[in-house]
Order: C-alpha cells, then structure tokens, then sequence
C-alpha cells in the first residue's frame, strides 16, 4: 500500500504550520494518526487538525512507507511517466511498499524470562536502560506461566521498573507497541503461543481501541485490558477532560463482552476524562 498523494499534500500542509479542516482530511491514515497521538483534533462543532508531534510523522512515513522526503514523493508521484530509478530515490523501494527495517520486536522486564529459542532453553536477563530485540520470534517461546503484557507508550516501557508494584500477581513480560510497523509480526507471534496477553495502554477511547481493534480481535479470550483496583480515583483526580473532547467515541458497549472495559467506558462518560498510563509512573 502506498500514501495516496492527497493525503500526503495534507500531510505537507499540516508539517508546514497549517490548521485544517477535519472533514477535508478524511481517511483510516489519519485516523490512526490521531490515535498516535501524531496531529490532534480540536473543536467540537468544526472540528480542526493539527500537528503535534512533526518527527513522529516523519518517522511514521519511513516506517511504514519509506517515505524519507515528502515533498519528494509527492512531485514524483505526480508525474504521469514516473521513473522507477526516481521512485527509489523516496521509497525503500521500487514499488512503494511498506518498508521492514526489522523483523521482530522490543522487550523488556524487572525479572528473569525463561523460554525456549529455536528448541533450547534460555533466560532473559534484563537491565534497567537497556531492552532486548527478539528477531526470530516465530522460534520464541516463553514459559507458560508468563504473561505478555503489551505496552502502549514508550516511556511507561523505559521505567517499567517504576511500575512492578501493577504486576505483583503475575510473571511479566513486556512487549513494546513501537516501531508500530511491527505490529503484525507481535500479533502472528501472540496467536502462536499459549501465554495470556495483558494490554497496558491509556485509560481513553483511544487506548480502548487500540486494545479492541488490534489485539483483541485477533486474540480473543486470551487478551484482557489491564485496568488498576484505583481507576476512578485516579480519573477524578488526574484525567484529562481536552482528551475526553478529542477522541469522544461512541462504543457499542454491547458489543463488548468484558464487564471491566464497559465499566470504564462509563467511568470516562460519568468524569468526561481521558487518563495516560504515564500516571502511573509518576504515582507508584
């Protein structure tokens, strides 16, 4: 799949210091930009969108398009006779195809990890600061009594440490969301092994579907969302009421079978508030 040139004009304008429209930058792209937390979306009657965060979008587009100018690629994509040696010159290659830097994935604990590695038995040792990659995942299986907790936010998996205190009832391996091009190599990997998935991500409607869309509906009974026995303390006193506006989503909460997921929901109805996950890094 390669970005459709309107989107990446709309892209441009946006890395240019514009404000837009919401309804003239419509498309599953910046929807999941917004999720990323990459632009934003203000207003409730004309909804506007606005770049928040320019070097997570530049890293998105060579991520997950090989997109390392954009204004390149879009004079080049424009041209009724491209050239496939000017192609490469703004894509990884010839085709414009989602890039793949790595296979595998980030992870990361405060205890040894016991598992098996193309058929031998290894410990994972971790050190504070620093986070393994497993590249063979297809090969990689952890003990069963582990427990794959998948982290939204890359600073609640640096000082996952800070955090143990959450996890005191279960064995935990934590698995990084990021570089978000890996994705579909952590779900082909979590479908094949035996272990529980735990999702750790924001206490938001983005956070909730993220959790719904991307693992839950691929791992089923085995995937829960983490929510701690304090939540509605901590979305009184610590949440967000601008990320409740943003991202206002009416689930089908009869659609969703798990008790705790639609209790919730209501929770952030009832205090129209969003709450990060980082607060619990700050709040041990």
């Amino acid at each position: 799949m390669k970005l459709p040139v309107p989107i990446a004009q709309k892209l441009a304008q946006l890395i240019d210091g514009k404000t837009l429209s919401s309804s003239a930058i419509k498309h599953s792209i910046i929807e999941e930009l917004v999720a990323e937390r990459i632009i934003e979306r203000t207003g409730r009657i004309q909804k506007k969108v606005h770049l928040v965060n320019a070097s997570a979008l530049n890293q998105y587009l060579q991520n997950k398009y090989g997109i390392n100018d954009l204004e390149k690629y879009i004079e080049v994509a424009l041209k009724e006779n491209v050239q496939r040696s000017e192609l490469v010159d703004i894509s990884s290659n010839s085709k414009l195809k989602n890039t793949r830097t790595f296979k595998g994935f980030l992870v990361n604990s405060y205890i040894p990890i016991k598992a098996s590695l193309n058929g031998k038995e290894i410990t994972l040792s971790f050190t504070e600061g620093i986070f393994q990659f497993i590249y063979d995942f297809e090969n990689f299986i952890p003990e069963n009594d582990i427990t794959i907790v998948g982290v939204e936010n890359a600073e609640n998996f640096r000082w996952i440490e800070n955090q143990k205190h959450l996890f005191a009832d279960i064995k935990p391996l934590f698995i990084s969301r990021y570089p978000q091009n890996q994705s579909k190599d952590l779900i082909k990997w979590l479908q094949s092994i035996p272990n529980n998935y735990l999702h750790f991500g924001d206490f938001d409607f983005a956070g909730i579907g993220i959790y719904l869309n991307e693992y839950k509906k691929h791992l089923e009974e085995k995937a829960s969302f983490f929510i701690p026995e304090k939540i509605e303390n901590l979305i009184d006193k610590h949440g967000n009421k601008s990320r409740y506006d943003q991202q206002k989503i009416n689930f089908n909460i009869e659609n969703i079978e798990e008790e705790r997921i639609v209790s919730l929901i209501k929770l952030l109805h009832q205090y129209k508030k969003g709450l990060d996950q980082e607060i619990h890094i700050r709040h041990k």
